[in-house]
């Protein structure tokens, strides 16, 4: 039987694999609190940014090629676990590796959507794979399976970031991205689970209803690539639908969570939140409850991403908060050991 206090070691440490962090920096320094999270919190993953959205400045984490390749190395050192490491790199408007900083020019998902050749797509991704392994970036929050419902929506269709209106061309060219990536050992992420492209506002900005434009056809895309096995992780939405669930955003539903995504999709992968700091959670719900809520909604892996807002120790708070509500027994153990092995059985797929 293991003592009280290595129990406690072991809680932290899996606690530790459930965050997901940004941080400001173009390298690291011992006394940073990301290098404190990945030293003494067991960190599971990070997010690069290139833009600070609290600062207004393209002053982050990507300045060149050399020091990107340096940053990445040295999070993979300090690491206790081996680090998933992600990054934004849909291409068009959402692109962290961009020409501002030496890299090649990319084009939308809309773009590879209208052209839809397969073959086109993948080796797009091939190329972008093979950009991310070489900067030690192992994991990509793309495709955005999002269904383009809405053309004008301002956080999806406006900016280019849909395939398609068709899911069956979503599906497609998301299976060919995902297998680009593949061949260059990057993991990818489904986003934004059930679908935030019918949505007329942006969940950044504050609360977002699709109750009455969200169509059933926005969970074509990941019933189709979860059959084909193809989804390494899902990212939920901050979207709130009424007659999927009348009381909570899809991050903080275990209506759509554990209902819709594991038990009618059949997906019993990592599930990674949306940002936990856009106004969509951060205005409506205090930090412990919407902590409380998204792990038992079931959601593994919290991003923070602490670029709207900026708390550099966000890391060390979030395992405290969490640590807090098992001992209350807010939070089950089950729910702790559950999201680690899922966490850990993904991480084993990176080739070392």
């Amino acid at each position: 039987m293991p003592t009280p206090n290595e129990t406690a070691i072991d809680l932290d440490a899996k606690i530790g694999q459930m965050l997901l962090l940004g941080f400001r920096g173009y390298e690291l320094k011992p006394d940073d609190a990301i290098v404190q999270d990945l030293r003494e919190r067991n960190l599971g993953a990070v997010v690069l940014f290139s833009y600070d959205s609290e600062l207004k400045k393209f002053e982050r984490n990507i300045q060149s090629s050399a020091q990107l390749r340096a940053l990445n190395a040295s999070l993979q050192e300090y690491a206790q676990t081996p680090l998933l490491i992600t990054i934004d790199q849909e291409g068009g408007n959402v692109s962290r590796l961009s020409e501002r900083f030496g890299f090649p020019a990319t084009q939308s998902q809309e773009f590879y959507g209208n052209k839809n050749d397969a073959d086109l797509t993948r080796a797009a991704a091939e190329a972008q794979g093979k950009l991310l392994r070489e900067h030690g970036i192992n994991m990509n929050l793309a495709p955005v399976v999002d269904v383009n419902v809405n053309p004008d929506s301002p956080a999806i269709g406006k900016i280019h970031r849909s395939f398609s209106a068709d899911p069956n061309i979503v599906t497609a060219q998301a299976i060919a991205e995902i297998k680009g990536y593949h061949s260059q050992n990057i993991l990818t992420t489904l986003k934004h689970f059930p679908g935030h492209g019918s949505a007329a506002s942006d969940s950044h900005q504050g609360f977002v209803d699709v109750t009455t434009t969200w169509q059933e056809i926005e969970l074509d895309p990941y019933r189709n690539i979860i059959r084909a096995g193809l989804a390494d992780a899902v990212m939920t939405a901050h979207i709130f639908n009424a007659n999927l669930d009348p009381q909570y955003p899809a991050t903080l539903s275990h209506k759509i969570i554990t209902g819709i995504l594991r038990e009618q999709l059949g997906y019993d992968g990592v599930v990674i939140s949306d940002d936990m700091q856009m106004g969509a959670i951060s205005q409506y719900y205090g930090f412990e409850q919407a902590v409380e809520l998204a792990i038992n909604a079931g959601v593994d892996m919290l991003a923070i991403a602490n670029n709207l807002v900026y708390e550099p120790d966000i890391g060390a708070r979030a395992v405290k908060t969490i640590k807090q509500l098992v001992q209350l027994g807010k939070i089950h153990l089950d729910r702790i050991e559950e999201s680690y092995q899922r966490i850990m059985r993904l991480k084993a797929r990176l080739k070392q």
